[in-house]
């Protein structure tokens, strides 16, 4: 655990200084986000905070590979390093077609074309679903073809999710934050519950991953200073899902059904590996669907942008821009986290911590605006 923390505090505080870096770039290159009528921002911001966190997680990968622990670990989790630098070089890829778009606006399909290409790096190098759990104890395997596919459709999508959420100031960021944190809970304690080698690539991704978001933030948190935009909402999409994807055939169905006490948790502990990273994802994935679905609706293409995601109805109800924030983190926090704890440690205390954590949270989304005296309404 520690030397997770080590890459945790690096990926945070080279993300932290490179910021100013790439902030001044940014301003020299006109790479400004100007103010539309779908913003919530009067002034113009720059972006390249993409370049920053990538910075962070360059760092700490390579600082990872001096850590004696994970160093040493490579006998027993040969592709521990392997996948986490494939990992890094389909970020560099997205992160390059995101400054791109930054600067020059890219065409939708072009931005499309380079988030499968970097997820098709990812399946070059053996990151995939290799099989899906059953409930019965057994699992499917798909074929080489199938396994691509399915890989380039999740992260593609995860992209686009975490894209779509990245509207106000902060809110990508903290999101992705929390559901690094929750997944790495969840890999670190498999393989803890499990007797396995603790030096897992999903744990190592999610610890520089949340780093990265926690130096961001504050630049990021409202007024913002510097924009991740697109080569830092994609990169955060890519390294989430691929996080996820790592963990794919690391475990046999078996040895994730153990809760903490030695038993089964409450959920269908097989499918675990697909339906924690999925309820981690849960708000953007929401956010994306919810907005393609309007967008059709009104014979609009699905990528066509509005002003009625999930943060531009908290502003709507009442609340101010940093209380919007702060409340889908909460939420977000609320399904990952919960998620992660019900199916580890099922029982009395995790249930009470959830309930309360939803009351507040709820209590927080729907009743702080009436007592403000706005009705939602």
């Amino acid at each position: 655990m520690r030397e997770y923390l080590v890459v945790f505090l690096v990926a945070a505080s080279v993300t932290y200084l490179l910021t100013v870096i790439a902030r001044e770039i940014a301003l020299r290159t006109n790479a400004v986000a100007q103010v539309r009528d779908r913003d919530v921002h009067v002034v113009p911001i720059p972006y390249f905070g993409g370049v920053a966190l990538l910075g962070g997680l360059v760092a700490a990968y390579v600082v990872a590979r001096q850590l004696p622990f994970l160093a040493l670990s490579q006998s027993s989790q040969p592709t521990l390093f392997r996948d986490a630098g494939a990992v890094l070089l389909a970020g560099v890829l997205i992160c390059a077609v995101g400054v791109l778009d930054d600067l020059f606006e890219l065409d939708a399909l072009t931005k499309l074309g380079g988030q499968v290409l970097a997820a098709g790096v990812l399946v070059l190098f053996g990151i995939q679903y290799r099989y899906f759990p059953l409930p019965d104890g057994g699992q499917f395997t798909p074929d080489q073809t199938q396994a691509a596919l399915l890989t380039v459709f999740t992260v593609v999508l995860t992209i686009n999710a975490v894209n779509f959420v990245d509207g106000l100031d902060g809110l990508a960021a903290g999101v992705v934050g929390v559901g690094a944190l929750a997944f790495f809970l969840f890999c670190y304690q498999i393989a803890n519950l499990n007797d396995r080698t603790l030096a897992v690539t999903g744990a190592l991704l999610c610890a520089a991953l949340a780093g990265a978001c926690i130096g961001f933030l504050p630049h990021n948190f409202y007024p913002a200073r510097l924009f991740m935009g697109d080569s830092g909402s994609m990169l955060l999409g890519l390294f989430l899902s691929a996080s996820a994807l790592t963990l794919s055939g690391q475990f046999a169905p078996t040895e994730v059904s153990r809760g903490g006490s030695g038993q089964a948790a409450s959920l269908l502990p097989t499918l675990l590996p697909i339906i924690v990273p999925l309820s981690i994802l849960i708000v953007p994935f929401a956010d994306l669907m919810m907005a393609v679905v309007r967008r059709t609706r009104r014979g609009q293409m699905f990528y066509q942008p509005d002003k009625q995601h999930l943060h531009h109805r908290m502003l709507e109800i009442g609340h101010s821009h940093r209380r919007a924030v702060l409340i889908i983190w909460l939420w977000a926090g609320l399904i990952g986290f919960g998620t992660v704890l019900v199916s580890l440690y099922a029982g009395p205390i995790t249930w009470t911590a959830l309930g309360v954590w939803f009351l507040v949270t709820v209590g927080l989304t729907f009743v702080v605006p009436k007592l403000s005296g706005i009705d939602p309404e």
